[in-house]
């Protein structure tokens, strides 16, 4: 891979978690990974852009559109489940379906979840509040799928659960934004598209959706957004081969270190961050 003019600032900076939210609306769902954390360094950037569309191919947890509330967004991702939950939200979604923190009430809703997803109705009001239930309930709020397409996320381990019933105070701040579901590479940017992607982890778990993301999605998403003409922001884990991958595209790097959450081993040793942006 031939190498670009490139920047790199080494200093690492670290933002308390008690500092991570700036929105008004808190996230609708516990999302692992979540980048509340990075507003205070997006925040800056966005600024002199913030009249122009904000594009999240990556949405998750919706922490980075919340905060930055911007006024036109178009925010995918690849997992059908979370956009449905999203529209719905916008349609002020209520949830009357049971909901307490209990395995044998959870497994049960897993599986109805899944008969949903197999028989082609995971599209419906039913499956957004299942989705919500499930994400609140189930361990570490991980979102995880099989090669089938089956959630199979377990129970968690919450001594309590507050649940939310009325997502009407969504609909407003929703209104104006667009959600849509499917590959980055689909999205039909705009010359002046603020985009902002955090895509999974470059780590051996890929699964987040049936399909998975491994390195050869990695090279194929940074090599679309060195291809925009208009800004771009990136935050990924700082393997060695991410650095590099950036670098060699021109893009200058800021090293952060972002709280770690979500660990099978109990480490919550911060992990390195890179913030890779462009036109800048």
């Amino acid at each position: 891979m031939k190498r670009g003019s490139h920047k790199v600032q080494e200093k690492i900076t670290f933002t308390p978690h008690a500092e991570e939210s700036e929105s008004n609306s808190e996230p609708p769902l516990k999302w692992a990974g979540g980048k509340r954390w990075i507003v205070p360094h997006l925040r800056p950037l966005w600024q002199a852009h913030s009249h122009h569309r904000l594009v999240e191919p990556f949405c998750g947890g919706l922490a980075v559109a919340l905060a930055l509330r911007p006024q036109n967004a178009l925010l995918s991702d690849i997992n059908p489940h979370l956009i449905n939950f999203y529209r719905r939200l916008q349609q002020g979604l209520h949830v009357d379906a049971p909901m307490r923190n209990d395995s044998t009430l959870y497994y049960a809703h897993r599986e109805r979840f899944n008969q949903l997803i197999a028989s082609g109705q995971s599209d419906g009001e039913e499956a957004a509040q299942l989705f919500y239930y499930l994400n609140r309930t189930g361990y570490n709020g991980l979102c995880r799928f099989n090669h089938k397409g089956g959630f199979n996320v377990p129970f968690g381990r919450y001594k309590t659960i507050n649940y939310t019933t009325d997502f009407s105070s969504y609909a407003e701040a929703f209104a104006d934004w667009e959600f849509r579901c499917g590959d980055f590479e689909t999205i039909a940017l705009q010359p002046h598209d603020f985009v902002y992607a955090d895509p999974p982890y470059d780590v051996p778990f890929t699964q987040y959706s049936k399909e998975g993301f491994g390195w050869n999605d990695q090279v194929r998403l940074a090599e679309w957004l060195a291809r925009h003409p208009g800004p771009v922001a990136l935050s990924n884990q700082a393997t060695e081969r991410v650095v590099a991958l950036y670098q060699s595209l021109g893009f200058a790097l800021r090293f952060l270190k972002a709280p770690r959450r979500v660990s099978c081993t109990g480490d919550r040793t911060p992990a390195r961050e890179v913030l890779a942006t462009r036109n800048l």
